[in-house]
């Protein structure tokens, strides 16, 4: 067995806010309420907590003001794992006894917010904690000048080249979206829970050729946070979930957005490569994926990244309900994903990864859930996580 420090980290517990559209409740009263869930879901109390971190949007002094607690480690916002840095840097505190307890919690609200790290205590740097997001996505300048302001349009761009090289079609990304749908149906907390047909998906308004509005995430208001604890609390945590492997890679030295010299391919295949050198488990080990869905065809370079089919074989993957559905050989983002459930920015596929592999996700419950991977990111950011009952 490969020994790594994550294998000596938990997540201990999860919470989940409210999540809807224009919910109109203040950032830091979700923050509060998905932290207290995943406190208590860890057997834990607030002051039991000495370590804390997020992506933004509610700072991490504000919550932690809110929840009195006093941490003692902070961790450093976006780091090498873009989205999922701050679970990464939480599993390497504890491996390490900097922390026993680490709160962290990703809060959105779909009118606003940011996706640069919220403030850091007066210690640090006012500006340290943006460099790493604002590095990693540095090299976005010649697209805007090419009048490229949305990620839409970067991500796009990519679809097109996979489709010109291996013939992906729209079709296959439409079955990726009416499975996501399906899922989020069974899920009480998703944004968009009606069936969608293939036809409903063909019809939807352009976007940025050839995505269409159900090729994109859905926004909306909500917080999700986890508990990382050291492997020592396991025995006595109600519901450990074993971390077993990591990957993550931000910046642009092997191309950014569009100048990779494998380009469509992103970040998602260092990531992915670095996860897998440092566990024995291999793909064929993975009894379900939840992967990051901002735009459709991310989840199929995820697919690909992780060695789940071949270069230009995820059309044909996602598009085989054999495949991915709740009772296929790799279940997809079982809960909705971003597509259907709502765009919490990476952190509910590993609420819900945890919830399978607790068998606690009710009737989308995934039989024999005891591998799960989780992804996050696309273009020039991405994280993996391997977890295990």
């Amino acid at each position: 067995m490969v020994e790594v420090p994550e294998r000596r980290a938990i997540v201990s517990g999860i919470g989940i806010s409210r999540v809807g559209r224009r919910l109109g409740i203040p950032g830091l009263d979700m923050t509060v309420e998905s932290s207290l869930a995943a406190i208590a879901d860890a057997g834990l109390e607030p002051k039991d907590i000495d370590g804390i971190d997020t992506m933004g949007d509610t700072a991490a002094t504000r919550a932690a003001e809110a929840l009195k607690i006093e941490p003692q480690w902070w961790g450093g916002g976006v780091t090498t794992g873009g989205l999922l840095s701050p679970v990464m840097s939480a599993c390497l505190a504890v491996a390490e006894g900097r922390a026993r307890h680490v709160l962290i919690y990703r809060t959105v609200e779909m009118m606003g917010g940011s996706m640069l790290p919220a403030d850091r205590p007066p210690t640090d740097s006012p500006v340290a904690s943006d460099v790493g997001m604002m590095k990693a996505m540095g090299d976005m300048s010649p697209l805007l000048t090419y009048h490229a302001y949305s990620a839409a349009n970067w991500l796009a761009m990519h679809c097109q080249r996979h489709m010109h090289l291996y013939g992906t079609t729209k079709e296959q990304l439409g079955a990726l979206a009416v499975n996501s749908r399906r899922n989020a149906g069974l899920n009480p907390l998703a944004a968009y829970r009606d069936p969608i047909t293939l036809d409903d998906y063909l019809s939807a308004r352009p976007i940025s050729d050839p995505f269409g509005l159900l090729d994109c995430d859905v926004p909306v208001d909500g917080s999700v946070a986890v508990v990382v604890s050291g492997a020592g609390y396991a025995p006595d945590c109600p519901n450990p979930v074993q971390v077993q492997a990591m990957g993550g890679a931000t910046g642009t030295a092997v191309g950014g957005w569009d100048q990779r010299p494998d380009y469509p391919k992103m970040a998602s295949v260092d990531a992915a490569a670095e996860m897998w050198g440092r566990t024995d488990l291999k793909p064929a080990d993975v009894n379900l994926a939840e992967l990051y869905d901002g735009f459709t065809f991310i989840t199929l370079a995820w697919l690909e990244a992780l060695g789940f089919c071949d270069d230009g074989e995820s059309g044909p993957f996602v598009a085989d309900p054999g495949q991915i559905s709740l009772t296929g050989r790799l279940p997809l983002n079982t809960y909705g994903g971003q597509l259907s459930a709502g765009r919490m920015h990476g952190y509910w596929v590993l609420h819900e990864a945890c919830l399978q592999l607790r068998g606690q996700a009710g009737p989308r419950q995934v039989d024999g859930s005891e591998v799960a991977v989780v992804a996050a990111g696309g273009g020039p950011i991405a994280a993996c996580l391997l977890l295990s009952s």
